[in-house]
C-alpha cells in the first residue's frame, strides 16, 4: 500500500495528523505500507528568510483574538497526541522550501520519517527557524545526515524544482489544504482526521486489495 502524506512543515494540523496518522497505521503492523511525504506549500510567495511572525498572524487571521482561537483549538488536539505547541517561541514564519528539500535530501538514506519529525519539533516545540540553513543543517545531523553535505545541498538549487513540481501536482489533484492522504492513487482523506476515521480507510483499501487478488 502507497500513502503519500501532503503536508507543509509549518502546519501544526498536519502535526497532529501525522501522529494520528501513525498511531492508526500501529493498529495494523502487518499491512505493508510505503509512505511518501509529499510537500505543500502553504506560503509559496514567502521570501527564502521568510517574515516575522506577528506580522504574518495579523495578515492571515487578522487580529489576536482570532490567532489565540486557532492556537487554543490546535494546542488541544496536539495535547492528545502527546504534542505540546509552543507557539510563544515562534518569531518567524519560514518559507518551508528548504525544509522539503531537506526530506527529499533525507529519502537517499530512507531518514525521511526522521527528518519530519525532527523539523516540527523544532518549529512548533523549540521555535527554531527550520528556514535557515544552519537550522536545518542541524536538524539533518541529528538525524543522521552529514551536516557538511546539507549545508552544500541547500546552498545550491538541486530539487527546488521537484518540490515546486510536487506542490504544483497536489493543486492538480484537487489538494486545497492539508494534510491530505493519498492512498494508491485511488483515495484519498483530507484534514487531521482521527486515527479510527484513517483506520476505516485503510481497511477499506486493504478489503479492496483483497477483492481485486481473488478476482
Amino acid at each position: 500500500m502507497q500513502i503519500e502524506y501532503v503536508f507543509d512543515t509549518v502546519c501544526p494540523w498536519c502535526y497532529v495528523g501525522k501522529r494520528r496518522f501513525e498511531r492508526a497505521l500501529a493498529q495494523r503492523p502487518d499491512t505493508r505500507v510505503t509512505i511518501l511525504w509529499r510537500p505543500f506549500l502553504l506560503n509559496p510567495d514567502l521570501p527564502p528568510e521568510g517574515i516575522d511572525r506577528q506580522a504574518y498572524l495579523d495578515r492571515k487571521f487578522g487580529g489576536t483574538a482570532r490567532v489565540h482561537r486557532v492556537h487554543a483549538a490546535v494546542t488541544a488536539a496536539g495535547l492528545a497526541e502527546g504534542i505540546e505547541f509552543n507557539f510563544d517561541r515562534i518569531t518567524r514564519t519560514p518559507s518551508t522550501l528548504r525544509s522539503h528539500r531537506l526530506i527529499h535530501h533525507a529519502t537517499a538514506s530512507g531518514r525521511e520519517s526522521t527528518v519530519v519529525e525532527a523539523l516540527y519539533h523544532a518549529y512548533f516545540i523549540l521555535g527554531q527557524d527550520i528556514g535557515d540553513i544552519a537550522v536545518l543543517a542541524d536538524i539533518g545531523a541529528s538525524a543522521g545526515l552529514d551536516r557538511a553535505a546539507v549545508t552544500d545541498y541547500l546552498l545550491s538549487d538541486a530539487d527546488v524544482a521537484l518540490v515546486l513540481n510536487d506542490n504544483a501536482r497536489a493543486h492538480r489533484l484537487g489538494v486545497n489544504g492539508v494534510p491530505c492522504l493519498i492512498i494508491d492513487n485511488n483515495y484519498a482523506l483530507a484534514g487531521a482526521q482521527e486515527s479510527d476515521i484513517l483506520l476505516r480507510l485503510i481497511d477499506i483499501v486493504r478489503e479492496s486489495e483483497a477483492e481485486a487478488t481473488f478476482s
